[in-house]
């Protein structure tokens, strides 16, 4: 993935400008189909067996990480003398994640254990946290610089609730049928079916396409008779708009703003990092997992991607005020843990593998 990104950003306009206008603009389309393939899988990782055996670990680490996130980020920033509403936009920010990454490392390393089934499971409901925490955030910064009103929490109830919602809708009759449909090539066609259904039904009612994909993808994995066939054939075909979805991503990234952060960049970079690595260690000791895990589930969750941007552009939107250094700062630090966090992912899955051989 690291190497995707890379390539795609020496072939975009930070580098040698070779990725089409036209293709670039694919870009978005691109992004909601991959992330939704990715969301499905993510779903498909929340079996009730799973639960069942991990599902304490993955609700203590993802709320301690959030809300360590949010605590330590917020403090450091307004220590440097940002102001507190910025601070906290900031932070709210820094609690996003990157699934796709995430989950493509975990795929890359061949690992199946307890610390990967747990990260999966994190990484499925980590972004529901943050997004419940930015919209938060939303209100409280709002009431902070005296714009006290309610759209935001309300804009977020909608985004959350409706996706939930409409993730039961297209769930419930896709676990039916699909237990029904023959091997074979109707299969690939519901898959591809159930990704371009819930996209577009997401998109069209302004809905999180994400918590949607989740939603669809748990119930199908907990009711159909014969899901992992459904769900072989997403893990099949994501790879190519995958591909195209990171080398594309790579040469939207624009390298010259990562390199003019200076100390408030580079200080959310450690901030989040330290913030990050501290939650996953709580979270995992207070969920009674072993020690030699707790200590990486941080560093395998730095990655941050697509969210964090979804996110900053909504409060610059909301607080033009802050809106240059906000969109400047995340898509700088966005470039920094796209590149080294799938890096740190694949460090902490080796280091607990090598652990669990040692045991």
């Amino acid at each position: 993935m690291t190497l995707f990104l890379l390539i795609g950003l020496a072939a975009g306009g930070a580098g040698f400008n070779l990725i089409p206008a036209d293709l670039q603009a694919w870009y978005d389309m691109l992004s909601v189909v991959a992330l939704t393939m990715v969301a499905f899988l993510l779903g498909g990782a929340m079996h009730r067996d799973t639960l069942r055996q991990h599902g304490r670990a993955i609700m203590f680490i993802s709320l301690a990480i959030v809300l360590a996130t949010l605590i330590i980020v917020t403090a450091g920033l307004a220590a440097l003398g940002l102001p507190l509403g910025l601070a906290l936009l900031l932070a709210a920010i820094a609690t996003a994640t990157a699934p796709a990454a995430t989950t493509d490392v975990i795929a890359q390393s061949g690992v199946e254990n307890g610390f990967t089934q747990t990260l999966r499971g994190i990484v499925a409901i980590d972004d529901v946290w943050g997004l419940l925490g930015f919209s938060l955030v939303l209100v409280i910064v709002a009431q902070l610089e005296g714009q006290i009103h309610l759209s935001g929490l309300l804009h977020a109830a909608w985004e959350i609730g409706g996706a939930m919602a409409l993730g039961l809708l297209i769930g419930g009759p896709a676990a039916m049928l699909t237990g029904r449909l023959r091997d074979g090539e109707p299969l690939q066609i519901e898959a591809l079916s159930l990704v371009f259904l819930s996209a577009g039904l997401s998109l069209w009612l302004e809905v999180s396409f994400l918590i949607t994909g989740i939603v669809v993808g748990a119930i199908i994995v907990n009711l159909a008779a014969h899901h992992t066939k459904a769900f072989n054939e997403i893990a099949h075909i994501q790879w190519p708009f995958v591909v195209l979805f990171f080398i594309l991503a790579g040469g939207s990234l624009d390298i010259v703003v990562a390199t003019t952060l200076g100390g408030v960049g580079l200080a959310f970079v450690v901030l989040r990092s330290v913030a990050r690595v501290a939650g996953g260690w709580l979270g995992a000791r207070i969920a009674d997992v072993p020690k030699s895990e707790a200590r990486w589930y941080g560093a395998a969750l730095l990655p941050q991607a697509g969210v964090a941007i979804g996110m900053a552009l909504i409060a610059a939107q909301r607080f033009p005020e802050w809106g240059a250094e906000i969109i400047a700062l995340t898509v700088g630090t966005t470039v920094v843990f796209e590149v080294l966090g799938p890096i740190a992912t694949l460090v902490a899955i080796k280091r607990t593998r090598l652990d669990d051989a040692a045991g």
